[in-house]
């Protein structure tokens, strides 16, 4: 990854920053971080894969947006060609706006976030936007454990079931964890925007469910998302139990993906890769 007096350099020669300050922060399971600092102000740089590159641009476009509606939300500072992201190296990096405070602690403000959230990107589209979902039942990795993949199998089944074109769509997050949501004097944004996906706004829900301890432990989250008026209750009354198994088993996707590619981003070992999929498992 790229060495702190690299990325100094970047930060001056693409972001026109002048003697920027930057502290390793590497709190991401998907990506590098580090603290920027130039004078009074404060950003984060982001690093991601270079396969990632467009999904990130995608990601970045949406923070755009919801900043520009009012809700702080990390959008990037352009660099001096105006792009949203440039290659350090090779590796496609983002200047990200500081977004103060902390994490909420109670969940009926995440729940409220994220229903403005979803009203505010209502209207809102991002060219080359990737579409819901991508759990492959097929794929080689769900090998990794007996029961994986006819618990994937099984719950993208029941997502099919649904009728996906009777839900409620638009441009999500996919990962709204407690820590992606920042309280500062009564306001609330929404950080870590990676990618530009449509898809139903119950996925979102769902995983916000999840990160509170699940169904039993969310009812105040739920309530105080219907309280935004964006998905009718009808919809999260008939669908939110299905799409919180289809989400237990991105989560299983997800870690059978990183146990069998040895993936240690984030991590020291994988044990939390095993500690993340039995959880999923739990769920599923």
């Amino acid at each position: 990854m790229i060495g702190v007096e690299r990325l100094r350099a970047a930060l001056r020669e693409r972001w026109d920053l002048t003697d920027p300050a930057v502290e390793v922060h590497d709190g991401g399971m998907n990506s590098a971080t580090w603290f920027v600092t130039d004078g009074e102000q404060r950003w984060v740089a982001k690093a991601v894969v270079p396969a990632a590159r467009e999904s990130f641009r995608g990601g970045l476009a949406v923070a755009t947006a919801l900043e520009t509606a009012g809700i702080p939300a990390g959008a990037p500072r352009p660099t001096r060609l105006g792009d949203l992201v440039a290659d350090v190296d090779g590796v496609p990096v983002g200047l990200l706006t500081w977004v103060p405070g902390a994490e909420p602690d109670d969940q009926r403000v995440i729940g409220a976030t994220l229903g403005r959230v979803h009203r505010a990107l209502r209207d809102v589209s991002v060219p080359g936007a990737e579409r819901f979902h991508w759990v492959d039942p097929r794929a080689g990795h769900l090998d990794v454990e007996p029961w994986v993949r006819p618990a994937v199998s099984a719950a993208v089944t029941a997502w099919d079931r649904l009728d996906p074109t009777t839900l409620t769509w638009g441009l999500l997050h996919t990962d709204p964890a407690p820590e992606a949501f920042r309280v500062e004097r009564g306001v609330c944004g929404v950080i870590d925007w990676s990618v530009a996906l449509a898809g139903p706004l119950l996925y979102d829900l769902a995983s916000a469910v999840m990160y509170v301890g699940g169904p039993g432990h969310a009812a105040a989250l739920v309530e105080s998302y219907l309280d935004q008026g964006v998905v009718p209750r009808a919809e999260v009354e008939r669908a939110l139990p299905v799409m919180f198994r289809f989400r237990m088993a991105v989560q299983a996707d997800y870690f059978a993906r990183r146990l069998a590619t040895n993936d240690l981003t984030g991590i020291d070992s994988d044990a939390e890769n095993w500690k993340g999929l039995a959880a999923a498992r739990a769920g599923l």
